[in-house]
């Protein structure tokens, strides 16, 4: 076994109570989870089939991007994330859930932090809140949200972190005045199960990773590789070091898109969601795989070398990766995974 693979098995994970998957010696295991890009075209024909079928062949969990519409045309059908996971969280006993993520831009806080206490106390447990800052400038033009410029959305985005925190782990009312947002002996009832865990998605060492350690219960990386993750990693350790907070406390995870495939044939059809983004839809196959390789960093290969790719970023720190699908109806792609990939971790 090389030295990535071995690293995937021995990684503890402390996803806030959940339990870890076991391997056959007993190992704990880096838990693997599927996202998918839900403006791609996800319907509710096949959203309760992924329900259903990422539960059965044994993913740690289901997690869905929250957006109105792509980058860029042409649009497709999506469903509404919140209304799409509280079905999820009815419809499966052991999947962790989440949006991937939700923006403060044009999600309201304390909304958020509301939805995610019910759905959390739905689902016994398994509901991550996952938020950012935002970025998507076509969808806030389309319908209205003022995106705002980068020190505006960091503002906005370190307020809203306060107000979803404050609700959520406080007991007692609690008031807030700021900018953006304002509490004024605001307590939400019920109270949860438990204090529903944020997840704060973005890799900024200046403006992001500092909230992470002031606010964060998780930390949700993507768009790097191994070694940058293992660079950003040691600056979080030392921020939270700052917070008065041990690195221990933030679990590292991170979505990352993989392309599995043995031969040209198998490429050929994994493909088919990176041809629902315009820019690419021409390529052909070879070219969209390179690109899946470098500008997407993703993890590309056959089954062992995907598995071996995971590796690398459990050995970088990472201990749940979100494997990114493009195409939310690829249901042959996640079975090679279940069935050639998880077996090897």
């Amino acid at each position: 076994m090389n030295r990535a693979l071995a690293s995937l098995q021995l990684r503890r994970i402390r996803l806030h109570g959940v339990s870890a998957t076991k391997s056959r010696s007993g190992e704990t295991m880096m838990r693997i989870s599927v996202q998918i890009e839900g403006v791609m075209g996800l319907t509710w024909p096949a959203w309760k089939r992924l329900v259903t079928e990422v539960e059965a062949m044994g993913f740690a969990g289901l997690y869905c991007s929250d957006h109105f519409v792509f980058r860029g045309p042409p649009d497709r059908p999506s469903l509404d994330v919140f209304t799409a996971l509280t079905y999820a969280a009815s419809h499966s006993t052991k999947l962790l859930l989440g949006a991937l993520v939700a923006p403060v831009s044009f999600r309201d806080p304390v909304e958020l932090a509301r939805q995610a206490i019910a759905i959390d106390d739905l689902s016994e447990g398994r509901y991550i809140l996952g938020v950012g800052a935002g970025w998507n400038e076509r969808e806030h033009a389309m319908f209205g949200y003022p995106l705002g410029d980068i020190p505006t959305r960091v503002r906005r985005f370190t307020e809203a972190l306060a107000v979803m925190t404050l609700l959520i782990r406080s007991d007692d009312p609690v008031s807030f005045d700021g900018e953006f947002y304002h509490l004024h002996d605001a307590v939400l009832r019920p109270r949860p199960q438990r204090h529903t865990p944020v997840m704060i998605g973005g890799s900024g060492p200046k403006r992001t990773l500092p909230l992470v350690a002031k606010y964060g219960d998780i930390w949700n990386a993507s768009g790097m590789t191994a070694d940058e993750v293992r660079d950003r990693n040691a600056l979080l350790d030392a921020e939270l070091v700052k917070a008065g907070r041990q690195p221990a406390d933030v679990p590292r995870t991170m979505m990352k898109f993989v392309l599995c495939g043995r031969n040209e044939t198998e490429y050929a059809a994994r493909v088919q969601g990176m041809r629902n983004m315009a820019n690419l839809a021409p390529l052909s196959v070879a070219e969209l795989v390179e690109n899946a390789r470098t500008s997407m960093k993703g993890i590309v290969g056959t089954p062992e070398e995907v598995a071996a790719g995971i590796g690398t970023y459990a050995d970088a720190g990472i201990e749940e990766i979100m494997l990114q699908f493009f195409a939310v109806d690829d249901f042959d792609a996640l079975r090679v995974l279940a069935d050639d990939v998880l077996p090897l971790l």
